[in-house]
């Protein structure tokens, strides 16, 4: 005998309907609750493609790392992701910018596979001559690099930068 798949149907419907007018005999406190142990929990960050006149891409290094990655940063609660990329690039680089001279990338929110966080990205097109100065404490070196000639990466910025089609234009070996 086989199955009716429109019964299945409304059986799961019931089941829902049931569920869901359990859940919402709940206090409000305790829904909350619930909804926070059951869901991922992410770490937010703006990070900054700062480029120059000359093709070059702003890339810092930190300094348990022989590695580099872009100017950016965890945001503080209720900031806005814009206003933490401009303040990173300022903390990082010493290259202080309004917010507003940042645009979203395209795609602006980066979800990275190996872990609960998301990156929202920017775009920066510097038209003057600038100079990064590393802060010396959270960064050991900042510098713009050729696109064509990058210095090696950390495997998340490879991967955020080959959605940009930049860098090698993969991520590297064993990054999923």
């Amino acid at each position: 005998m086989a199955a009716d798949p429109a019964r299945h149907t409304r059986v799961g419907a019931h089941l829902r309907r049931f569920f869901y007018r359990l859940f919402y005999r709940i206090p409000a406190r305790w829904r909350r609750r619930l909804i926070r142990w059951f869901t991922p929990r992410y770490t937010l960050g703006a990070l900054v493609l700062a480029t120059d006149g000359q093709h070059r891409l702003l890339l810092v290094r930190h300094p348990a790392s022989a590695q580099w990655s872009l100017p950016g940063g965890l945001m503080n609660r209720g900031e806005e992701p814009r206003t933490c990329a401009a303040r990173e690039l300022a903390e990082e680089t010493g290259i202080r910018v309004d917010a507003t001279a940042l645009t979203a990338a395209h795609p602006n929110a980066i979800v990275h596979p190996d872990g609960y966080w998301v990156d929202m990205v920017f775009e920066l097109q510097l038209v003057d001559e600038v100079t990064a100065l590393a802060d010396g404490i959270e960064i050991v070196d900042a510098a713009f690099h050729a696109l064509d000639a990058l210095p090696p990466m950390a495997a998340s910025t490879a991967h955020l930068l080959a959605s940009y089609g930049l860098g090698s234009g993969r991520p590297p070996a064993g990054y999923r």
